[in-house]
Order: C-alpha cells, then structure tokens, then sequence
C-alpha cells in the first residue's frame, strides 16, 4: 500500500503542505537566481554590449608643424554621425591630436585613427550606453559612460591610448566638470579628476589603475558646475575648474598629481564660465570680461565687456611667449572682430589687428593658423589665415570645404601637426540627426594666381553681371530693370569682375518725373551711379532686349508675375572640375534641406531650402548660385539658361 499525504475528504495533510512550501521557495529561488544571472550576463554582459577593437600596430608622434601659406587641399577626411542620446545637449562630437593619433569622441564612443592616413587604429562602444565625457593624459584615454534611461548606473573606463587596451574599470564614479561641447573633463600628471553626487569633493585617481590617490573638499558653499558648456580644462600640470559659489562663480587651479590648490580667483558673474587652457595660461570667460592668467594665478590681461565672447569661447592660443586672443571690442560696431598678442612676461599688447569673426585657432611652432566661416563675402568656401605670431602678419587661403558654424553638434575645431592641419565643423546631412566632418588637410599645388583663390588666376573669373543676356532677362518679364552689381576681394586681392548681380524691376517714377519705360536703365535719382548699370540686354537692338525671342506676354495668354529679388552670385571657381565638385557637394552638407534636380542642364545641381527659391549649380569648374524670391519655379527656369550659356 503506498501512503498519500492527502486526508479524508481530499484534504491535503502536513507532508503535502510542505511539499507545496518547498515548490513555492525552490520557484521563487530560481526566479531570482535567473533574475541575477540574466542581469549580470546578459543584461551587463559585455560579449554583447560592448564592441571593442584594440591595435598592435606602432605609431609616431608627429613633428610640431602645419601646412605652409598658399593654397591647401584634402589629404583624408571622415565623418562621425551625431548621438542623440537620452541625456539632452551631450550630442556634440569632440577631436583631439596627439602622439601621432586622432580621437573623436561622440555619444555612441571612442574611435581612434593614424594621424597621417585616417585609417582606424582601435574603438570602443557599450550598446545601451552613452559616452558623456573623456579626458587623457601621457598615454592613458579615459571614457565615461552612462546607461540609457538609468543615470544612476555609471562607469570609468581606462584604455592604453596606442593600443586601445582595456586597463580598468569603475562603477559608480562621476569626472569632474564635463564640458558639454567638447565633452572633456580634466586629467593631467597621470592622474583623471572626479566628483562625488554632490560635486563638492575632487578625487584624483590614477589614470593607470582607476584606484584613488587623493580627496580635497572644495570651499565652503561651492560645487562643480554641471552641465556647462566648457566649465574646467587641463594640461599636465595645471587644472582649472569653475565653482558654482553663493553670490560669483570662481576659478579654482589645482596641481592633478597632488591635489593642491595652485589658486583661487573670484570671477565677475555668478554664471558659469567658459575656461581654456593654453599650456599654463588660462583663459576665461564669465558674461562680464575675458580674463588670461598666469601659471601663478596673476592677471595677464582683460578685456571687458559682457559680449566680448558673443555666444561661445573666444578663441586662443599660446606662441612664442604670446597669448593671442580672438575677442570683439567693447562700444565697437556689431560684429567687429579683433585680434591681440599679448607678451605673458609683461602683460603688454604687442600688436593687434581687426580681423573676421574667426571660428578656431590652432598653433604650430611660431605660426597660427585661423579658420575663416567664410573666405569672403558672398564666396562659398571656408578660409584659413595664417598669421604670424610674432608680427600679426598674415596670408589667406581657401579651404575645399564649407562652413556653418550656427549648426549645432560640433564646435568648429583645429589642431596642426606634421605638416597636417586637421579641421572639424558640423554638417546638416544625413538628415535630422546632422553629422560631424574632420579634414585633414596639406598643401596644395600652387597654381599661376594667387594663392587667396587657390591658385586660380583673377581673370578666369567670369563678370556675374554677363552671365544673364537680354532673352533670357526677356523670358522673366525683367526687360526693364535695374543691376547692382557686388565685388568683394580675398586678403590683398580683389577681384576685378563683379561676383553678384541683383536685379530689380526700377521704382516707379513720381507723376512729371522722368520716364523709364519699357528697356529702360536710368537708376532713381537716390540710386548710387556706381550700383547701377546699362541692363546687359540693350546690345541686343531689338525693343525690350528680347533679340527675336518670342515675349512671355502672348496675346490672350495670362501674364506671369515678374521675377523679384533675383540675385546670381559666382560663388567660386575652382582649379578644376573636380575640386568644384566636392565643393558643391560640401555647400549641400550644411544645408538642413537640399534637393538635388537633374533637369537644370549643369553637371550638377542643387535646390536649397524650404522652398524652389535657391539653386546652386556646377558648370565644370564654376559655381553659381541664382536666388529669385518669385514666382516660384523662376529659379530652376534661370538656373537652366545660366547653365546653356556657360
């Protein structure tokens, strides 16, 4: 007879009450043992969470020069998509340069190239994670990632720089001071700095080993600014951080290999700054002044005003015993730029020059070399600067590349090594998300004109106001109109054709004024003479500049509406169609919205923004870009006969 733990009536006895206990604790304990087990590895597994690539190959530090004056050219290039990760405002790319490597740094992780070929040397990236901060010193790389959707999970990653192997690891820390546009926080001297929750402590830990070499308290009532735009900087032996304080922010220097406090300076707003660090001097600017100190906290320089930096950092660098500052003087018109070296013994200005808005500076040996948005006014190509530290002379070049540095996701960005100067700027493209793009560029062939356009001579540039003949006004019912033409120069060059030609139907005429009437060019009386020319279709002969074409106005038909606001720019030419072309294709990059349109008749052509008013086309070598407030269409329909004529 085989005995049962179940009573009279089905009831269940004490065995079987226990037998349900023990399936009920055994279940809950598997519950939670495939709980732990699918959180540590699956969840946090790193053989699929983590992609990671490390490199055997030797690399050479590169020589501490750029690129001579004269025309520059691509030597390799790559892009970095934006990360538009769960923590707003940290989806910006970052570069650096250093022992013969490039880093760029974004949202989705590190990625690591040769310096001299761009070919990739070694990577790392978390799925489910953020890279928010990096920061090296000597040979180590430090990474800072949080999980998405968790900020309390957290983690210090420390790499060999060369070789991209893994050192350590540490959960939980926090960097001291991230910048949220270049999303460095300090290290020097071997050693990374962090924070506690509460950003009131600097801990030093070693970059070798992530364990922790010191702990200082900051001053009473002051924490770490979060969240800043570029609130602490660092080289080897000197960090400098921004306090949030009661009533002003200050600027705290500290030795990182130690932790003692070098400095302490109270700055004139409670806002948080933007600090720099040049190799010893500090620069920093708080919405009241830019102010440069010294190793030993004395005040170099100032320059006062509360938009002498506009919206971002001004940019500087350190040459020859000079701290040269890009800044815009106080009570001086809009926009006004200026240019100053300061010797950092003395604090005298030695000289100063007025200057365009430069976007980045970057130094090798005695030269400087600035990046221009724009080459001139209304040319398409980025500009380069290479001034000389000692004099403030300097020399101009076009870059093969367009900037906007009002996009959002990189802060235009320099460096110059090894006879290479390496240029980073945002591109809108692929769209939304927008895209990071590093050049690095050399010398180029020198060509018979001058090098401010690229060793293009001046006379190959067309007149814009030829590109346009009578008919083709005719068709646009501009048969009576009036031209402005706009010239512009590049450094001591200027050119000697117009570059825009704008025309305007002529105002009309006040009762018992003088007549215009139809082919008519005579400018109103408030007109400059020197803006205003004979309409290029008068040498036609026939009535109205139509040279036989037949008129838009048929009879019966309905009449188009006249062109307004049309503008035809000669944007640049370029040493040859290839050039040209990678050009046009840069123009596009920066456009939130370009459409390209293969019925205009050129080699290439694009139709930029919301509406069809704005076409740039490429004809061989030559860029032109036709802008017609309306009606619509009226831009493709005189982009076509500029591209049959040219």
């Amino acid at each position: 007879m085989v005995g049962s733990g179940q009573g009279p009536g089905g009831r269940s006895g004490p065995a079987g009450r226990v037998r349900v206990v023990l399936g009920l604790v055994s279940g809950a304990v598997a519950v939670v043992l495939c709980t732990v087990l699918t959180d540590r590895f699956v969840l946090h597994a790193e053989w699929w969470q983590v992609r990671h690539t490390v490199t055997a190959d030797p690399v050479a530090p590169q020589s501490e020069i750029g690129p001579p004056p004269g025309p520059l050219t691509a030597s390799w290039e790559r892009a970095t998509a934006m990360h538009h990760g769960p923590v707003a405002g940290y989806d910006s790319v970052a570069y650096d340069v250093a022992q013969g490597q490039v880093v760029a740094a974004s949202g989705r992780g590190l990625e690591v190239r040769d310096a001299r070929t761009g070919a990739g040397r070694w990577s790392y990236r978390r799925s489910g994670w953020t890279l928010l901060g990096w920061a090296s010193t000597r040979s180590r790389l430090i990474a800072y990632f949080e999980r998405d959707g968790h900020r309390g999970e957290r983690m210090l990653a420390g790499f060999d720089a060369l070789s991209g192997g893994l050192l350590w690891r540490r959960d939980g820390d926090r960097p001291a001071a991230a910048s949220r546009t270049t999303l460095r926080f300090p290290a020097g001297s071997g050693v990374v700095l962090t924070t506690d929750e509460e950003r009131r402590t600097l801990t030093g830990r070693s970059v070798a080993t992530g364990s922790r070499l010191w702990e200082r308290r900051l001053p009473g009532g002051c924490r770490l600014f979060e969240g800043a735009a570029h609130p602490a900087d660092a080289l080897e032996a000197l960090a400098a951080l921004a306090l949030d304080c009661p009533g002003r922010s200050r600027l705290l220097a500290v030795d990182p290999a130690t932790g003692r406090v070098r400095w302490n300076r109270l700055l004139g707003s409670a806002e948080s700054p933007e600090v720099s660090m040049l190799d010893g001097v500090v620069l920093v600017s708080d919405g009241t002044a830019l102010r440069a100190f010294g190793r030993d906290g004395a005040q170099i320089g100032a320059w006062e005003g509360d938009t002498v930096c506009g919206d971002e950092s001004c940019p500087g660098v350190l040459a020859g015993g000079r701290l040269v500052v890009v800044f815009h003087p106080e009570g001086e018109r809009d926009g006004a730029t200026r240019m100053e070296a300061v010797d950092v013994a003395s604090g005298r200005v030695e000289w100063g020059r007025d200057v365009p808005a430069y976007a980045a500076l970057a130094r090798a040996g005695n030269r400087i070399y600035a990046l221009r948005p724009r080459l001139a006014e209304p040319l398409l190509p980025a500009g380069v600067d290479i001034v000389d530290a000692g004099s403030g002379a300097a020399t101009t070049a076009p870059a093969p590349f367009a900037v906007d540095p009002d996009l959002p996701g990189v802060r235009p960005w320099m460096a110059a090594a090894g006879g290479l100067l390496y240029v980073a700027y945002a591109e809108a493209p692929p769209r939304p998300e927008g895209r990071a793009r590093l050049v690095a560029l050399r010398g180029g062939a020198a060509g018979t004109g001058p090098a401010g356009l690229g060793g293009v001579p001046e006379g190959d540039w067309p007149d814009a106001c030829d590109l346009l003949k009578g008919p083709d006004l005719a068709a646009a019912r501009l048969d009576s109109y009036v031209v402005t033409p706009g010239r512009t120069s590049v450094g001591a060059v200027r050119l000697p054709h117009a570059v825009s030609c704008t025309y305007e139907p002529p105002k009309p005429k006040p009762p018992g004024g003088r007549g215009g009437g139809r082919g008519s060019d005579t400018p109103d009386a408030d007109e400059p003479e020197d803006n205003a020319t004979g309409s290029p279709s008068s040498a036609s002969g026939a009535p109205g500049g139509r040279s036989g074409t037949p008129s838009p106005r048929g009879s019966g038909a309905e009449q188009e509406p006249v062109v307004r606001g049309l503008t035809v720019s000669v944007r640049w030419v370029a040493p040859d169609a290839r050039t040209a072309a990678r050009l046009l294709d840069a123009l596009q990059a920066t456009q939130a919205q370009a459409r390209q349109r293969r019925d205009i008749g050129a080699d290439e052509a694009y139709e930029i923004g919301p509406t069809a008013g704005t076409i740039a086309l490429r004809v061989g070598r030559l860029i032109v870009v036709v802008d017609a407030n309306r009606p619509p269409g009226a831009a493709a329909r005189i982009a076509s006969a500029i591209a049959r004529r040219v």
